[in-house]
């Protein structure tokens, strides 16, 4: 069963685990499960998906249970009035906040042909340098950051941080290959360590701050804890967890 995390008359969240698609796409028809169906059949009733989340991306997705209560929150997306928070680990030390602004090219089956503004900011929380060989390197350093993407474009983090040369450890796509084996084969994590962790918007119905959280994966919180990040966290007041 999935995990809900939040839920009210009009809408309801759940906890996506990785490597689960949102719905049935064209280049997808051969899976059997999607978030949306899966849902479905656990409430028993129709759902809306409002925004969307990549196949290997975990966290908070929204979805409405009636059409007419998505048009409003799927404009306040669209819009940029829902606030997203993220948490990522990446290849190297980034710096300690940035502000990624380039344009986003669309992948060749998507519908929009130009590429897009997107805006990125990140701040730095954590580091940790691993006494593991990676390419020509003798040691590996890694970052935990914190994101909020302005825009929601297409893959827009994993494409911002492969910009910057501080690729996000598990993305098959735009990733490092290199770093993405060694979390494989050394810290037994293949999935991508991308977790949408908050969505923060005003109810449309009830004009309520709403703040949905999602509590890491067991693997990122694994993973936080091997390299002392979890003890980093706490002192910083920083979210892993659920409230």
């Amino acid at each position: 069963m999935l995990h809900i995390i939040y839920e009210d008359e009009h809408f309801v969240a759940i906890n996506k685990p990785n490597g689960l698609l949102v719905h049935r796409t064209r280049i997808a028809e051969e899976k059997k499960e999607f978030a949306l169906q899966m849902l479905r059949d656990q409430l028993g009733y129709r759902l809306y998906p409002i925004h969307r989340l990549d196949r290997g991306t975990s966290g908070v997705l929204l979805f409405s249970k009636t059409a007419e209560a998505a048009t409003p929150l799927v404009q306040a997306f669209e819009e940029r009035q829902v606030k997203k928070t993220y948490y990522a680990i990446v290849r190297g030390y980034t710096q300690e906040s940035q502000t990624i602004d380039n344009p986003i090219r669309p992948d060749k089956d998507h519908k929009h042909k130009q590429a897009q503004d997107a805006v990125t900011h990140y701040e730095r929380l954590a580091t940790v340098e691993l006494p593991i060989p990676v390419g020509r390197y003798t040691s590996s350093r890694y970052s935990l950051v914190k994101v909020i993407p302005e825009t929601g474009r297409m893959h827009q983090i994993r494409k911002h941080f492969a910009h910057i040369r501080h690729y996000i450890v598990g993305d098959k796509r735009h990733g490092d290959w290199r770093h993405n084996k060694m979390f494989l084969e050394e810290l037994d994590s293949k999935a991508l360590l991308l977790h949408a962790a908050e969505v923060q918007f005003t109810h449309p119905f009830t004009a309520e701050l709403i703040q949905i959280k999602a509590e890491l994966t067991e693997n990122m919180l694994r993973l936080c804890k091997l390299f002392s990040w979890d003890k980093i966290l706490e002192n910083r007041k920083e979210n892993l967890t659920a409230n």
